[in-house]
């Protein structure tokens, strides 16, 4: 099987009503593709890094009322677990593809690997005009990363629950998104661009 894009029908997933309908159809229609993209990128970041990387797909398992607004791919250094980890994520919206380099609320050295990124500020700020930053990973939204400024950095550093992610937004429509070698291209050309950053926050944790 190769991955042939998203349709117009993976994005609809997330206008079915009720938990387990919804939950069937991104195990149907999402899952099998973020498999094929998820195991592409870790192979790549495999390479790229120079150290195994482990391919993480959301199952939701939490959740037992609310269906899920949104479904992720994650790749990271540890098998058990991306949460507490700088990870790289891939995942949909209703109206969106997100490709993520991803520090979220659960990373224990959260404030160190923000000191990290206020120092490299700067060169945030030079990445391409279509990269785009979270500040919360439940949420649509995203600052074009010309909007970034260095007091959401240090939030991110002294806000428990504050998180940074830093990657691309997709539109449903766009050609990128319906072309399966055009999508996964695009997803490792990004990845690739961020991995000076993803980096930094292994080295400021201690990760090997």
């Amino acid at each position: 099987m190769d991955f042939n894009g998203f349709t117009r029908e993976d994005f609809a997933t997330f206008d079915i009503e009720g938990l387990d309908a919804r939950m069937e159809a991104i195990r149907e229609r999402i899952q099998p593709k973020f498999q094929l993209i998820g195991d592409e990128l870790t192979e790549h970041l495999s390479a790229q890094l120079g150290n195994e990387m482990f391919l993480h797909i959301a199952q939701h398992a939490r959740r037992s009322v609310n269906p899920p607004a949104d479904t992720w791919l994650a790749v990271a250094a540890n098998k058990r677990g991306y949460k507490k980890h700088p990870h790289f994520q891939v995942g949909l919206f209703d109206d969106h593809v997100f490709i993520w380099l991803a520090l979220i609320y659960e990373l224990p050295e959260k404030q160190t690997i923000a000191k990290t990124f206020l120092d490299e500020y700067d060169a945030l700020k030079q990445l391409t005009e279509d990269f785009v930053v979270s500040l919360d990973h439940t949420k649509k939204a995203a600052l074009p990363i010309s909007d970034l400024s260095e007091e959401n950095l240090i939030r991110f550093r002294d806000v428990k629950k504050a998180e940074f992610l830093v990657g691309k937004h997709i539109a449903p429509d766009s050609p990128i998104a319906k072309d399966g070698n055009k999508f996964i291209k695009e997803v490792k050309r990004t990845c690739d661009t961020l991995l000076p950053f993803y980096k930094l926050a292994v080295e400021s944790r201690g990760d090997n």
